[in-house]
């Protein structure tokens, strides 16, 4: 007797306003939050600069959650989990992006972050149960092709004091952090705590790391006294936490990890569009096929069935 087919990943098509609004909505101000980056190291210590960026996003985020009517009490197991969140997604993910983007371009980074979608695949594999089909590999294999040729073109233009390997590893570190967040968060415990009062516990942990982070590797505190430093950490802290970390999250929830990585695409068009205009990123042949590629193979993955 065969065995049945897995049914279908069960939540909303990618084309209805509830997904659709959402994933474009984060993409878009992901990809902008790149370049701001970049602004941001280089005034202070990347350490301090992730630091002030979850100072101010930590109260905004209980203050949501308070309008939102949600509950702010949380369990031990849930504390748990948003402990582990909060030090994977709030500080190894964002320690290792502001630290690579002082060796590699922030387009760079973004377009290897677009690469999410395939751990966000093996954890969510591994975790919770998803399953991918043939064609989510063959296009990621595509994309990975593409990011390696920019990488390559990276490489070359590198100053002679860069070191874009410790940039890429760095980002790698990001990425695998940041995926792991995303998944974890995804399971029973984390479903049955509202959205915004979890990442706001979780932040809360993850900014106390990243405090005594910076002041054990940095030292005291460096305070910018330029506005636009702190104009552009309230627009990541608001901008590009509060606002999207919740879409983000419920997006993973609805349409699972590796689905929900796909924004990537919009993020790395954003990216690369800011880094060319305002970072001086030259373009050649080979960047020119390398951005294809990335482009087309994430694309190819897009159209695949995740299956439960």
């Amino acid at each position: 007797m065969t065995q049945a087919a897995a049914p279908e990943l069960s939540g909303p098509s990618m084309l209805s306003p509830r997904v659709l609004i959402p994933f474009m909505l984060t993409g878009t101000i992901w990809g902008s939050t790149w370049f701001v980056i970049t602004g941001q190291i280089s005034d202070v210590p990347a350490a301090w600069g992730v630091f002030y960026r979850f100072m101010l996003a930590t109260p905004a985020l209980f203050v949501l959650a308070v309008v939102m009517g949600n509950r702010l009490r949380l369990n031990r197991p849930e504390h748990l989990l948003a402990f582990g969140v909060g030090i994977a997604q709030f500080s190894g993910n964002f320690l290792f992006v502001y630290h690579a983007e002082a060796h590699i371009t922030s387009g760079i980074v973004a377009v290897m972050f677009a690469l999410l979608m395939v751990p966000n695949a093996v954890f969510a594999n591994i975790f919770i149960g998803e399953k991918v089909q043939p064609g989510f590999i063959g296009g990621s294999l595509v994309a990975i092709v593409g990011v390696a040729l920019l990488l390559v073109h990276e490489w070359r233009v590198a100053p002679l004091d860069g070191n874009v390997g410790l940039g890429i590893v760095l980002a790698i570190g990001g990425m695998l952090a940041a995926s792991i967040a995303n998944v974890v968060q995804a399971n029973p415990t984390g479903r049955g705590v509202p959205m915004v009062s979890f990442l706001a516990w979780a932040m809360v942990y993850g900014t106390l790391f990243d405090l005594a982070f910076a002041l054990i590797t940095v030292g005291p505190p460096v305070v910018p006294q330029a506005w636009q430093f702190w104009a552009g950490t309230a627009y990541l802290a608001i901008i590009g936490s509060v606002v999207t970390f919740p879409l983000h999250y419920n997006l993973v929830r609805e349409i699972g990890a590796g689905r929900t990585a796909y924004n990537g695409i919009v993020t790395v068009c954003v990216a690369m569009l800011l880094s060319t205009l305002f970072e001086g990123y030259r373009w050649t042949w080979l960047t020119a096929i390398g951005a294809a590629l990335a482009l087309l193979g994430m694309g190819l993955a897009l159209r695949s069935k995740q299956r439960r």
